[in-house]
């Protein structure tokens, strides 16, 4: 018989994961560090961008391979920065099972590497990138079908999975090209979402285009709050919404970064 321990249950992240000059600012890396620094040790990461949209579903690279720079106008060494994480093709095995259904499939996009929206955070908080991480896809930015995704998802955590919805907590970044400072929008629909969350108030949060302030200013399009209900359909099932903390919060260049642990 076995003793070896069964893998911690993994807590569930939603964070704001920052442009490329994330690495030059002079709090944020430390926080996301100091994060993960108090996250039990992922055996894999499962990381939903909001960069990444394509229908159906699909599966990242399951081996080390280039990342992909999407973005433009940067200087230079933005673009040689590297990420070497290791494949998870395990990990990407259990996904297809778990979200695999009549009707509904799955593919594989072997040659798709981490996005900014990956790896930039995952620098900050693993920079020794030593821990197998999968990108997923995702396949619609309904907020209750990603929620459907993300509980079915949720076993992944009993694995040892670290799943993080990777957005920005408010994002319009062409409305702050006229702004300075905090935008009134970005402040009031963060202030909105931080109670939203601290009350479980799912409905509100599902429908936060119209139940929310400025919500049509603070996200324009909705690809950057999407990623948050794959991470609430994650924990729901367990129980854990009323377990949330904002780990990271205030704003950068006018957008809320709050960044949410559940579990």
């Amino acid at each position: 018989m076995s003793t070896a321990a069964a893998p911690e249950r993994m807590p569930a992240l939603y964070l704001s994961h920052g442009a490329p000059p994330l690495a030059d600012d002079a709090l944020w890396p430390g926080q996301l560090a100091a994060w993960s620094a108090d996250l039990p040790r992922p055996k894999a990461i499962l990381m939903v961008s909001a960069h990444w949209e394509e229908a159906p579903l699909a599966l990242g690279a399951t081996e080390t391979i280039p990342l992909v720079y999407d973005f433009w106008g940067f200087p230079e060494h933005y673009y040689q920065v590297t990420y070497a994480a290791p494949g998870a093709p395990e990990l990407a095995d259990s996904v297809r099972k778990l979200l695999r259904a009549p009707g509904i499939p799955v593919q594989d996009v072997p040659d798709r590497g981490l996005d900014h929206g990956a790896y930039v955070p995952l620098v900050e908080m693993y920079p020794d990138a030593d821990i197998p991480v999968l990108q997923v896809s995702m396949p619609t930015l309904d907020p209750r079908k990603l929620m459907d995704i993300g509980r079915k998802l949720a076993p992944l955590r009993d694995e040892g999975v670290l799943i993080v919805g990777s957005g920005f907590f408010t994002h319009n970044l062409a409305a702050l090209r006229a702004s300075g400072g905090v935008p009134s929008w970005s402040a009031e629909f963060d202030d909105w979402g931080q109670r939203a969350l601290a009350a479980g108030d799912v409905d509100g949060l599902l429908d936060f285009t119209h139940k929310s302030p400025a919500g049509a200013l603070a996200h324009p399009r909705t690809e950057h709050f999407a990623p948050l209900f794959v991470t609430l359909g994650a924990v729901e099932a367990s129980g854990e919404l009323g377990t949330q903390r904002s780990v990271i919060d205030g704003f950068w260049m006018g957008l809320a970064k709050r960044s949410v642990q559940f579990g």
